[in-house]
């Protein structure tokens, strides 16, 4: 092989690769400038006769922000109910009978990669029984909550896991939280963890 061949060929195996990497360098940026979409399930709801189901939006040319909705339900587990000590061992049964939410995240490396911080805004209704005191009553509470967490990919592909915990303050809007001559404690602070798991499209 003459030493003009091996130029030529060294030449374009140089050209070949740039491309390939400029190829995907720009793959990588059409990505990250086109709005992408996630869904995202909260499965510990379902392991208590509910649901939590959110959409999550990343805008266009943005790779830190997500903004989304969800929607979620489940019976409230006794050990969370007697985290206010008011509560504890008076027979309160407890459904978080229907929550909506507003979510907004910023992600610290790249939307659903690593730490992030986020804030919900949400409206949220109560049904609250008790093992001594026939029937049942709701009210509906405001939420405003801070929270973090972190994201893992799964593979290099659009499915992550998606830890999370957060601090709040809550507030009656409508309803009663009064059964009979007791009362159901709505304590003004509200701490929360729980896993997701989401697919971006």
């Amino acid at each position: 092989m003459n030493t003009s061949f091996k130029k030529i060929i060294t030449v374009f195996t140089i050209l070949l690769c740039s491309n390939i990497n400029m190829f995907a360098q720009q793959n990588n940026t059409l990505k990250e400038s086109k709005s992408n979409i996630s869904l995202e399930i909260d499965p510990v709801t379902f392991g208590f006769n509910g649901y939590g189901i959110h959409l999550r939006i990343k805008p266009k040319n943005n790779k830190h922000l997500l903004l989304g909705i969800g929607a979620y339900a489940m019976d409230m587990p006794n050990a969370l109910v007697d985290l206010n000590k008011k509560n504890k061992g008076k027979g309160w049964d407890v459904r978080l009978n229907q929550g909506y939410g507003f979510f907004g995240e910023y992600h610290l490396s790249k939307v659903n990669k690593k730490w992030f911080v986020g804030g919900q805004l949400g409206l949220q209704e109560y049904k609250i029984k008790n093992s001594s005191i026939a029937g049942n009553e709701k009210f509906t509470n405001g939420l405003l909550m801070a929270y973090g967490g972190y994201t893992w990919q799964l593979f290099d592909t659009g499915f992550y896991i998606k830890p999370w915990g957060g601090f709040g303050i809550t507030s009656k809007f409508s309803g009663t939280n009064t059964l009979g001559n007791s009362k159901y404690d709505i304590a003004p602070i509200v701490i929360f963890a729980t896993l997701h798991i989401g697919y971006t499209f």
